[in-house]
């Protein structure tokens, strides 16, 4: 379940317009939309409010995140799969988009339960039944979108 979206309105409007003169708002949302397919609430969040308050740690996350995320080392989807592991072992509901990402970066359902198995192995049931909720959710999102 993804959180809320931010109104973006009240945001400009009670705490200032984005200030970034690197990119636009519009254009760092770029990489979350072709990862994702959309950008989510608490990174639309970040880039608004942080972008009107502190734009230059915006360009300095977003440096990092591009060079953490886009190794040399690894291909997407790997990194996504990784991600999704690292994030599912702690129960963090951002692992449902990196498990979104990760599919959408092709792979597979299989490869998927294997993540949820290995988290299973150091975390316990918690992480399986979680694992299991988000594959279903990631799946529905999935048949919802090829129904539109």
């Amino acid at each position: 379940m993804l959180p809320k979206r931010i109104n973006v309105d009240v945001v400009r409007e009670s705490i200032g317009e984005y200030k970034d003169t690197k990119k636009t708002v519009e254009e760092r949302g770029k990489i979350y939309e072709e990862l994702l397919g959309f950008v989510p609430p608490r990174i639309e969040a970040r880039m608004n409010v942080t972008g009107a308050l502190d734009p230059k740690i915006v360009d300095l996350q977003e440096q990092m995140r591009e060079h953490a995320m886009y190794p040399e080392s690894f291909d997407v989807k790997t990194t996504q799969l990784m991600l999704f592991g690292m994030l599912l072992i702690t129960l963090s509901d951002a692992a449902i988009l990196h498990g979104m990402a990760a599919r959408r970066a092709g792979a597979t359902w299989k490869e998927m339960q294997d993540v949820v198995n290995l988290t299973f192995l150091f975390r316990g049931l918690s992480a399986a039944n979680r694992g299991a909720e988000i594959l279903a959710n990631i799946a529905e999102r999935e048949a919802a979108a090829k129904t539109k």
